[in-house]
């Protein structure tokens, strides 16, 4: 599958990773020391809901316009957000959001390997030496980047298209291997919900390698029965910061109210592995 962002952005998996991430990285800038978030699968940065492949799909009416059109104030700090990053005309996708929120002492690493996208995204991002954009692989990248330098902080997020058979392998590993070599790290990694076993066996394989202090938060439109439909999506977060499973908790309850359609959206908040 040849997987292309901009026929998706503003859905409702970009609504609730986004969501989600705005909270991490909240949590993160509670201290006054400098935190360095890695993106490894950045995407070219932002979207215009009004192009062509936007407009093909009209997903992002069922995300980003739901929240739009029923503002909660728990949901406030990300409608502000986005909308002054150019919704709804435009969407953010991570690293425009996670740039939007740098203090002078933070980094943003995002990786890109489609090269299209990896060009857009140094463009625009050129201004901004808080930013550095690789094109490169960001599985590929982890080792030459962690742990971050001089920071010693930090997020590592890691949103893949899922193109590959092996991708939640490869996601096990790059997650045990973040939280190897940067063991006060956050780490946030995406997943698609199509049916329970590939999300059953990913979570299973994550606790044989003995990866400790993991929450799974997860939103589904309707049951995970069909494997040819995205039914719904999912953020494992490894070493969450405290208190985030109960904001996590809040936060999807109200867009899952939101979201509801067909009377079957459902939000979860569940600990894998304790501390």
């Amino acid at each position: 599958m040849n997987y292309r962002h901009a026929y998706h952005a503003g859905n409702f998996a970009d609504v609730m990773k986004h969501v989600l991430l705005l909270e991490l990285m909240s949590s993160l800038q509670r201290k006054e020391g400098g935190a360095c978030v890695i993106d490894t699968h950045a995407g070219c940065g932002e979207y215009d809901l009004r192009a062509e492949e936007a407009e093909k799909t009209q997903e992002w009416r069922q995300g980003l316009g739901r929240v739009l059109e029923q503002p909660d104030a728990v949901l406030q700090s990300y409608i502000d957000r986005v909308t002054a990053l150019g919704a709804p005309a435009r969407y953010p996708g991570s690293p425009r959001l996670i740039a939007s929120m740098l203090r002078p002492q933070d980094r943003l690493i995002a990786c890109e390997l489609h090269t299209d996208d990896a060009q857009i995204l140094r463009r625009l991002f050129h201004r901004d030496d808080r930013v550095a954009v690789h094109h490169r692989d960001g599985y590929a990248s982890l080792r030459a980047f962690l742990p971050p330098r001089p920071q010693k902080r930090g997020l590592v997020l890691i949103d893949p298209p899922f193109e590959k058979p092996d991708e939640f392998a490869r996601l096990a590993d790059a997650i045990a291997e973040i939280r190897t070599r940067f063991h006060s790290g956050i780490v946030a990694a995406w997943y698609p919900i199509k049916h329970r076993t590939p999300v059953r066996a990913f979570h299973d394989d994550l606790k044989a390698r003995g990866v400790r202090s993991l929450l799974a938060c997860e939103l589904t439109l309707r049951p995970p029965l069909d494997p040819t439909r995205l039914n719904g999506s999912g953020l494992l977060i490894a070493n969450p910061p405290f208190g985030f499973d109960n904001r996590a908790r809040e936060l999807l309850a109200v867009l899952a109210r939101i979201l509801d359609i067909e009377g079957q959206t459902t939000a979860q908040v569940e600990w894998l592995v304790g501390e």
